[in-house]
């Protein structure tokens, strides 16, 4: 049944599901920490700091999602081309 699925999707579709979770993972957590520590630093007086950390925090956390997705899309491929 996977197999009448698979072949049924558009060709785009897979590197448009990829492109699209990708870009929320790089957009998603700094676009949060820019408001978390703009708001953080307001409250606190503590202004320039808790911005750029909350923004740090944010960078390292997009990077690590950016690095677990793309391993496990190398995995995928390389499943799909030991199959083939």
């Amino acid at each position: 049944m996977a197999i009448e699925n698979k072949s049924k999707v558009a060709w785009w579709q897979p590197g448009m599901e990829l492109f699209l979770k990708l870009s929320g993972w790089i957009g998603g957590p700094i676009i949060i920490a820019v408001f978390v520590g703009k708001w953080l630093d307001r409250k606190y007086h503590s202004e320039p700091w808790l911005f750029l950390l909350s923004t740090t925090v944010a960078f390292v956390i997009s990077m690590g999602a950016l690095i677990v997705i793309g391993n496990k899309e190398f995995k995928k491929i390389e499943n799909d081309n030991r199959k083939s």
